[in-house]
């Protein structure tokens, strides 16, 4: 009889223990299953998209399945402004974005943005590692609820695409360019001869086609995965900007996760971002061919003339000290 009390205690026991330490950590030993989805308004087909997937999957095998991401390209979760507010909300959800929009929540951050802020990947990923980066990463987190997963990403360089050949800002002059909405973007576009209009990029083909706009301003990747060689045929090749992304999650949902897959997805999300630069890097020349065989013109514009207009919105921001400060960080 006392040997089945015992027997009976120890089940109540254990009954009781189990709970206390699956809810003291057992998500650590692999109780639970994390899922985020990832937006992006790129399409499915292009090297960031596939750089995602290989996250992806990464994280799934090294954290045995623990944590699971889910790709959602051509911005099917919805515009990346509305994701945004998602992830602050608490949604399990990771969005692309770049300096341009985080710069609504940490001003300066936009300056990564600009017109001709950085030549190369290099130079802008000096940035990114710079303890000015690091402070306004900070501010994100500590005052916006914003977590920064890796800020490396990059699609190459942006051009203008129009049906005008542009050799100068002055040939710019009164054609309406889809850019980004964000102040960073539209007052570098401004200054740059184009007249700045925002909209999401899986609308531009269509308002090209109904003249709401006039050309764009974009990457090759997606210059190519949009087709949207198909309604505007000159690319321009200023290079104005070097688009940096980077992916983030509300600090709500990251809170939640164990501090063991906390650090993966950091640690993860980070070498994905450069391996991925590199590999579009190496694409650029072959992509831009690609192009051409579809009947791209490409347009080799007077940069200097640029490059020395973009100054006016670096003036209207209140950035050119801060770039200046910014140089002598990296030592360009």
């Amino acid at each position: 009889m006392r040997k089945q009390f015992v027997v009976a205690l120890a089940i109540v026991l254990m009954i009781s223990v189990v709970p206390a330490v699956f809810a003291q950590g057992g998500a650590e030993k692999g109780d639970k299953v994390y899922t985020l989805k990832l937006s992006t308004q790129l399409n499915e087909t292009t090297p960031m998209v596939q750089g995602f997937k290989e996250l992806a999957q990464n994280v799934k095998e090294k954290s045995n399945g623990r944590l699971v991401i889910e790709i959602y390209p051509s911005a099917q979760l919805g515009s990346d402004e509305d994701v945004i507010e998602q992830a602050l909300q608490g949604v399990n959800v990771a969005v692309l974005t770049d300096g341009g929009r985080m710069g609504n929540y940490v001003n300066d951050i936009a300056i990564i943005g600009m017109a001709y802020f950085a030549n190369n990947y290099d130079e802008v990923l000096k940035v990114t590692q710079s303890e000015t980066f690091a402070q306004w990463e900070k501010e994100l987190s500590e005052e916006n609820g914003i977590r920064v997963l890796s800020f490396n990403w990059y699609d190459g360089g942006r051009h203008f695409f129009t049906n005008k050949i542009v050799n100068t800002p002055s040939d710019l002059k009164g054609l309406r360019i889809r850019t980004p909405g964000a102040p960073a973007w539209a007052e570098s576009v401004a200054a740059l001869g184009g007249t700045p209009v925002a909209m999401p990029w899986g609308e531009t083909y269509s308002a090209v086609q109904s003249k709401a706009v006039d050309g764009c301003e974009v990457q090759l990747t997606s210059a190519l995965g949009s087709r949207i060689y198909e309604v505007l045929k000159y690319m321009i090749r200023t290079e104005h900007f070097q688009l940096i992304n980077g992916l983030i999650v509300g600090e709500k949902w990251f809170a939640t996760l164990p501090s063991d897959l906390q650090t993966l997805l950091l640690d993860e999300t980070k070498a994905a971002g450069e391996a991925n630069a590199r590999y579009v890097e190496s694409m650029i020349a072959e992509i831009e061919k690609q192009l051409v065989g579809y009947g791209v013109t490409v347009i080799e514009p007077d940069v200097a003339s640029f490059v020395k207009a973009s100054d006016a919105a670096y003036a209207k921001l209140n950035f050119s000290d801060l770039r200046k400060q910014i140089y002598t960080q990296i030592g360009k």
